[in-house]
């Protein structure tokens, strides 16, 4: 199980969940400056290097931290993604390191989906 490939999902997939999934958690690891430009809509902003600690945190201080519901180990729809892919399939493998079984990347990253969506 430790060599497998990074679960990825596409911009379609995505697209459909953005919105209308009441249990999508995305999770948008870049720098702070990064987001400040432009961001997916309901992402929540967790730094590449404070998601290990975000992830470790326990519920009530993550919620307090992040303002939304930390992801249970099972969460069906948790996703990563940073600005062109490398940042969130690390986060991601750090998130199936740490138990989270379901979690994917979206490899197509912010530079796809502002390019999609026009931004």
């Amino acid at each position: 199980m430790a060599n497998k490939v990074t679960e990825e999902i596409s911009y379609e997939e995505l697209k459909a969940l953005v919105g209308k999934s009441p249990t999508l958690i995305l999770i948008d690891v870049r720098g702070e400056e990064e987001v400040a430009k432009g961001h997916i809509p309901g992402s929540i902003n967790i730094p590449l290097n404070t998601v290990e600690g975000a992830l470790k945190m326990d519920p009530d201080a993550f919620k307090v931290r992040y303002g939304v519901t930390k992801p249970q180990l099972d969460a069906p729809e948790l996703v990563f993604h940073c600005q062109i892919g490398k940042r969130g399939a690390m986060a991601t493998t750090k998130a199936h390191q740490l138990g989270y079984v379901n979690a994917r990347n979206y490899a197509g990253a912010y530079s796809e989906w502002s390019k999609k969506e026009g931004k």
